[in-house]
């Protein structure tokens, strides 16, 4: 049986693709609560995949272990 590779860069890359889709997705045309919950599924969905975008991975003896900084940034001293 052939070995399958696994890019952890590339899965990381779709993650902060998948986070740059739900920011340029529009809301469907719907009205009400249905509204409210769409709208409130996608944040959720765009932090989700923001935050996986941004991850260092590696691949250890079959272990992915994904390492997310969460911290705030810094503001820019540019000012």
């Amino acid at each position: 049986m052939a070995e399958v590779t696994f890019d952890v860069e590339a899965m990381v890359r779709r993650f902060r693709d998948r986070a740059a889709a739900v920011r340029r997705r529009g809301l469907p045309p719907v009205e009400g609560p249905e509204r409210a919950m769409i709208r409130e599924q996608m944040e959720l969905d765009y932090m989700d995949f923001a935050i996986l975008g941004d991850a260092q991975g590696h691949l250890e003896d079959g272990v992915l272990t994904l390492q997310v900084d969460l911290r705030p940034r810094p503001a820019d001293d540019a000012g």
